[in-house]
């Protein structure tokens, strides 16, 4: 067995050990269950003392001395047996060995003063003390536990038992190979951190605090001298002539000017200075110690920094992190110059400290000063303090114009702060921005103007020029453009988000989930400020999906218009009444009429029928109640009463146009007795493909008679159709009043659209395809390519009467073609889908589609209901399925051929159908009047007039 006193041999390889003790290896057998841990090592430990004490005699012993697997942890002898009575056999020889963890282990007298399993790669072991030698007796402990954080095993083993090990291991050769596995080693402690080296500090501080204490002694060795010198000469020669010069010349060569010059206060001050300076110097050494310790012990083995480059990153840090960090600097450095430059100047010339740093301030203020300086050191002087004076006037100057740069640039790009009060702000960037400015400018008109915001992730030149782009007339009011996101509270407080009296939050150009998901992040912004909001916030919706979400987010301050629903039921209606979406656009603007709501006084305690005449310059809706918490009820009984706190909802000009007055005298008559017309079944045409067409069929199951056919002719395979309409909540089963026939093809291919029996749909509905509804020129090309095709292909198969009259052409050849698709209209009614108000110019000025439907009215609305979000209630009511609902009426329901009436007379015979009259349209015009003027005045009607009422629905 291998010996060592530093370091551990190693173990020879079990191969070489069965060699050694039995000559050749042993057959291979299945493996035996695996001894404890106790038990083998235990015998593995006594079978090698046994043999090293013994010499290994024989050539079985030395066969197993070299086969035994422990090694020896000490050169020390064992000790010898102790001492017996006379007569009587040695004392058996016992040993303790600790198993587990040697360093719980007794100690042995000197014979395992290590660990026997501590690894030999992590260097030598302490040795443990060596007490005298203990009796061990076997206890408890000796025995297995399967506890693992009990204590190690301690065994005692006699020498009897020593020799049965020993035997048995001899037996057994092929258990000498089974060598219990070395344990992990331990973890590897941390690397100590890099001791400080204050060598390169040394000399520096020597060499100060020599220099500092040689100019102390020298100074106060200086001053006492003068004082000695001073006052011996005063004493000694007081009424000596000669004396007297002699003391007269002292006091004005050392003491006078000495005092006079301002040393004499210098001077201790200067010996404190310089008594400082290497304490100082100590300190920041010191402190420079800790530092890099704990840097270095932090790192641990990062690359080590360049010092020019840490310099540079920690000026650069301070310079951003402090907004007057460059000014401060140039202060300092100034001030240095100044100090450092009237030093010098006091060294070189013969003027006083004051004089000198004064001198030091003009050079630094006006390089010229410096040419009266005479001598070759205060010229030199002069010179280096001018220079630096030009290089810090040049920083001021530098700073002084990036401030001012900087400034001009933060009002040009609107990142500057909006200080008004009662304004409308708009979150976000569209393109229904510009009708939406327009309405609220004629809306502001009455007022003098107001002030609109407009906060986008744009630049704010971009924004103002594209307003500019406009060439409308704001009539007085202001539009103020923001560069900023709407998502960051700073870039909200920056525009008064607080203040504003109304927000709206626009749609963006993404996709529908993209964009409500965007308006549901600015609502969690805007209920995040902590001031509070004083206004309302009228969020527009891409889906009605989504909806309910960001009123549950926003809470009763979010008023929501989902744009694409609104433009989908206003097509609907405009396809079942034709001319109503004239009617709409009159009502949702504010160039003519709207809704209003006030709250008269007067009129507490009278009947509604009586209230609905009692307007001259408006028309009555509806009332507000207060006794049901503000709930609007449209198109009352004339018996309701009103009662204190009610409000009433007009349709006016403005809000000031308006004012009750004396009951008028009407002549009511008699209503002709003619039923309401039943509905009859439609065939309705849809092409495109729109996300919420789910919802249009809806809309549609709830207005159609029974019978009714849908036919949806679109790009988008049958098979999928069904899928995407039972998504959307549609029940197809469940619908009754029409059926669905689908039709596969591009809508705006010519044979495909052939096809069709296009002449014999009673509406036909172009719809903005979900394609290319994200581009707004994609789509209204789209929509007028079908329209076009459409007119045209109805003109061939539906010819008129007029087309055969030489006439058709007069002042209008160039346009026949126009001229036959206007024919074919009155067969058929087309309402087209149109995003941009360019297009519905262009095609509204053909007459070739019944109306077109643009964004404008989108706009409308939302700049009605930022007015008031009440009317969004009324808006609600009267875009639903059911409930009242605007109609377009025939004069037959309400008077006979060419009979007089005033507007009164016809809205009193009106309530008896429960219906209100706002408006009228002439048989020879095109243009429907809302609450017209002079309602009292009697005037001839015709059966050919139509009236536009609010009705309740079926």
């Amino acid at each position: 067995m291998a010996e060592s006193d530093g370091g551990e041999a190693p173990s020879p390889s079990p191969s070489s050990g069965a060699r050694a003790g039995g000559g050749a290896s042993p057959e291979p057998r299945p493996p035996r269950p695996q001894l404890t841990k106790s038990r083998t090592i235990s015998g593995f430990a006594a079978a090698s003392i046994w043999a090293a004490d013994r010499g290994g005699g024989g050539g079985g012993g030395g066969g197993v001395r070299d086969s035994i697997l422990v090694r020896r942890s000490s050169t020390a002898p064992l000790p010898p047996p102790p001492a017996s009575a006379a007569g009587a056999s040695p004392a058996p020889r016992r040993l303790t060995v600790a198993v587990d963890d040697p360093s719980y282990a007794a100690p042995n007298g000197g014979v395992l003063d290590r660990d026997w399993c501590y690894p030999s790669f992590l260097g030598p072991h302490a040795s443990r003390p060596r007490p005298p030698r203990q009796q061990q007796t076997p206890t408890s402990a000796d025995r297995p536990s399967a506890n693992p954080t009990a204590p190690p095993r301690v065994v005692a083993v006699s020498q009897r038992e020593e020799e049965k090990s020993l035997a048995s291991v001899v037996k057994r050769p092929a258990l000498l190979e089974e060598r219990r596995p070395l344990p992990l080693p331990p973890p590897l402690p941390p690397p100590r951190a890099p001791r400080f080296d204050l060598s390169p500090y040394l000399p520096l501080l020597l060499v100060v605090t020599f220099t500092s204490c040689t100019l102390a002694i020298w100074q106060w060795v200086k001053v006492m001298g003068l004082q000695e010198k001073i006052r011996s000469c005063s004493d000694g020669t007081a009424g000596n002539r000669e004396g007297t010069e002699k003391v007269s010349w002292i006091d004005r060569d050392h003491g006078s000017a000495f005092i006079n010059s301002g040393n004499w206060n210098l001077a201790p001050s200067s010996t404190i200075f310089a008594l400082a300076v290497p304490l100082f110097l100590f300190k920041y050494i010191d402190q420079l110690r800790r530092r890099q310790t704990n840097s270095m012990r932090a790192r641990g083995s990062e690359e080590e920094v360049p010092l020019k480059k840490r310099i540079a990153y920690k000026v650069d840090v301070f310079f951003s992190g402090h907004p007057y960090a460059k000014l401060l600097a140039l202060l300092l450095a100034t001030i240095i110059l100044i100090a450092s430059g009237g030093i010098a100047l006091y060294v070189v010339s013969g003027s006083g400290f004051l004089e000198a740093l004064w001198l030091s301030w003009t050079f630094v203020a006006d390089s010229g000063n410096h040419a009266d300086q005479v001598g070759l050191g205060p010229r030199i002087v002069s010179v280096s303090i001018s220079s630096g004076g030009m290089l810090v006037f040049a920083t001021m100057l530098g700073l002084v114009s990036d401030a001012i740069s900087e400034k001009v640039d933060s009002w040009r790009k609107g990142k500057s702060e909006v200080i008004e009060i009662n304004h409308i702000l708009i979150l976000g960037w569209s393109d229904k921005l510009g009708s939406l400015l327009k309405q609220l400018a004629i809306a502001n008109k009455s007022i003098g103007g107001g002030v609109v915001v407009v906060l986008a992730e744009r630049d704010k030149e971009e924004m103002e020029m594209d307003i500019a782009k406009l060439e409308f007339d704001f009539m007085g009011t202001s539009v103020i453009c923001r560069s900023g996101s709407p998502l960051i509270l700073a870039d909200l407080k920056k525009v008064s988000v607080s203040k504003a009296r109304a927000i709206i939050v626009l749609a963006s150009d993404e996709n529908a989930d993209q964009s409500d998901a965007r308006a549901l992040r600015v609502v969690l912004s805007l209920t995040g400020v902590k001031e509070g909001l004083r206004g309302h916030v009228v969020v527009e919706m891409s889906d009605l999906d989504n909806e309910p979400l960001v009123k549950l987010v926003g809470g009763e301050l979010i008023e929501t218009v989902v744009a694409h629903d609104v433009i989908g039921r206003l097509m609907i209606q405009c396809a079942l009444q034709p001319g109503l979406a004239q009617i709409w656009e009159d009502i949702l603007g504010f160039e003519n009429a709207e809704f209003y709501i006030k709250r008269w006084p007067e009129l507490d305690g009278m009947r509604f029928g009586d209230v609905l005449i009692s307007f001259p310059d408006a028309v009555p809706c509806g009332v507000k109640v207060a006794s049901k918490s503000g709930k609007i009820l449209m198109n009352p009984d004339d018996e309701y009463v009103l009662r204190e706190g009610d409000e009433v909802l007009v349709i006016a000009e403005d809000d000031d146009t308006y004012a009750p007055a004396p009951i008028p005298e009407v002549n009511k008559g008699f209503l002709p007795n003619i039923p309401t017309p039943p509905k009859y079944p439609e065939k309705i045409l849809f092409c495109g493909w729109r996300r919420d067409i789910h919802d249009m069929i809806m809309v549609l199951e709830a207005f159609l008679a029974p019978g009714s056919e849908l036919w949806m002719f679109n790009e988008v395979p049958e098979k999928e159709r069904e899928i995407k309409l039972t998504d959307g909540g549609l029940d197809i089963c469940g619908l009754t009043n029409i059926k669905l026939v689908h039709k596969e093809g591009n809508a705006v291919i010519r044979r495909h659209l052939e096809n069709l029996p296009l002449e014999t749909f009673d509406s036909i509905l172009i719809l903005a395809d979900e394609s290319v509804e994200d581009s707004i020129v994609h789509s209204d090309s789209r929509s007028l390519a079908t329209l076009l095709l459409i007119r045209d292909i109805q003109s061939k198969r539906l010819p008129s009467k007029e087309l055969k009259s030489p006439h058709r052409y007069n002042g209008f050849c160039h346009s026949s073609w126009i001229r036959e698709m206007q024919h074919a209209s009155d067969k058929s009614i087309i309402i087209s889908e149109i995003l941009d108000s360019r297009t519905r110019n262009l095609v509204s000025v053909s007459k070739i589609s019944d109306y077109v439907l643009s964004n404008e009215l989108v706009s409308m609305a939302l700049a009605m209901v930022a007015e008031d979000k009440q009317i969004n209630r009324v808006l609600e009511e009267l875009f639903a399925e059911e409930g009242n609902e605007m109609c377009i009426r025939s004069a037959e329901f309400y008077l006979y051929e060419q009979e007089e009436l005033s507007f009164f007379d016809i809205m009193v015979r009106a309530r008896e159908r429960e219906e209100i009259v706002i408006g009228y349209r002439l048989a020879n015009t095109d243009q429907a009047i809302i609450n017209p003027e002079h309602k009292f005045e009697i005037r001839k009607w015709s059966l050919d007039d139509v009236f536009v009422v609010i009705s309740k629905g079926d």
